[in-house]
């Protein structure tokens, strides 16, 4: 059963970005719309990118609604977690373990330090996944309309 979701999941997602790609945008827009995109969904939002998402695609003509929307079916609920202990992770490497606190004891009573170490890696990593998003999209998008040409 578990393997059947996962399928489908990626079916969607991939779905999702063909469709995205083939717009009638340029390449280089449907690209920033993606990285944004997939960099505003890493970060803790608890959801609210979507209706600002939903908001700015029927607001300015040239944003990719579907480039954005397949940032948001890449980053869903189910792949959030493991960005967050992707992120707490990278915020440990970045500033250190917290003083006088063992992996065992990690939880809400470390607070500011936790909270600190989470979004100072959730940053990095949104930023390196919006880098590799940008690349990987914009040449995908050119494939797809020279194939179409």
């Amino acid at each position: 059963m578990g393997t059947s979701r996962v399928a489908g999941h990626v079916e969607r997602v991939r779905g999702s970005l063909r469709v995205a790609f083939s717009e009638d945008h340029p390449p280089r827009l449907v690209a920033v719309c993606f990285a944004v995109g997939i960099f505003l969904t890493a970060l803790p939002n608890l959801g609210a990118v979507v209706p600002v998402f939903t908001w700015v695609g029927y607001r300015f003509q040239w944003a990719s609604r579907l480039a954005l929307l397949a940032a948001v079916v890449l980053l869903n609920p189910l792949t959030k977690g493991g960005v967050y202990v992707a992120s707490f992770f990278v915020g440990v490497r970045v500033l250190g373990p917290i003083p006088g606190v063992t992996r065992a004891d990690v939880g809400l009573h470390a607070g500011v330090d936790v909270l600190a170490r989470l979004l100072l890696g959730n940053v990095i990593l949104a930023s390196g996944f919006a880098v590799v998003s940008y690349v990987v999209a914009y040449r995908t998008a050119r494939r797809v309309r020279q194939r179409r040409h």
